[in-house]
Order: structure tokens, then C-alpha cells, then sequence
């Protein structure tokens, strides 16, 4: 039996252009923060999904873990709801891990100008 709970650690990040290219950086830029500043592994990683702006059309985020070696991670890439001012060509995660890090020691990150999402949280 298993005696880490699952913990959710959220995430998002930003690019300035669509392309492949800035979306797999962003993407992993953003895993590996989330990873090091958690202090976790991707073997402690159960899923991971992944939402992108309708703005972004030209790579699955889910590319990007699996060139981080992310092969046995069952992710889900899916656009989120087209919301009028929400914030463009944003990249989100939520990963589900296993962690005996309680709740309140779980960092979440927000880098570039997705830090405006969650201004209570540290940069």
C-alpha cells in the first residue's frame, strides 16, 4: 500500500508567439519549475492536464513531457472556454502527484504573465 497521499499542484505560464517551438519551452520551463520547487519527480507524477488558449493552435503541450521523459504520464491536452478578457496565449497544468507534502507546503507557479493570475502567490 502507498502511504503518499495524491496532491494537485497547478500551473500556467505564457508565450508570445504560437508556435511549436516557444509551447514546448514554455511547457517545459514550467514542468521542471513546478518539479524543482516541489521537490518531486516525474515518477511521482500520476497525470497531468494540460489547457491552452484558443490562441494556441500549433502543439500539444503533452510534447513537451514527454521529451522530458514523461513517457508513462498519462496526459490530456484541451482547450479551455473562450472567455472574453482572459489572459492570452496562456498555458495551464494541473498535476495530480504523489506527495507526503501536506496541502499548504504544495507551489503552485505562475511564471511570465501568467504571475498576474495569482498575484498572492510568491514569483
Amino acid at each position: 500500500m502507498n502511504d503518499r497521499p495524491a496532491r494537485a499542484i497547478r500551473g500556467a505560464t505564457t508565450v508570445e508567439n504560437d508556435t511549436p517551438e516557444q509551447i514546448r519551452h514554455a511547457t517545459r520551463e514550467l514542468l521542471e519549475t513546478i518539479v524543482t520547487r516541489n521537490g518531486i519527480s516525474s515518477a511521482d507524477v500520476i497525470s497531468a492536464i494540460f489547457t491552452v488558449t484558443h490562441d494556441l493552435t500549433s502543439e500539444f503541450p503533452a510534447h513537451a513531457a514527454r521529451e522530458l521523459g514523461w513517457l508513462d504520464v498519462p496526459l490530456l491536452c484541451t482547450l479551455e472556454i473562450p472567455v472574453p478578457g482572459s489572459l492570452p496565449k496562456c498555458i495551464r497544468v494541473l498535476l495530480h502527484v504523489e506527495s507526503r507534502a501536506s496541502r499548504a507546503d504544495i507551489r503552485h507557479v505562475y511564471l511570465h504573465d501568467a504571475q498576474g493570475l495569482r498575484p498572492d502567490l510568491p514569483a
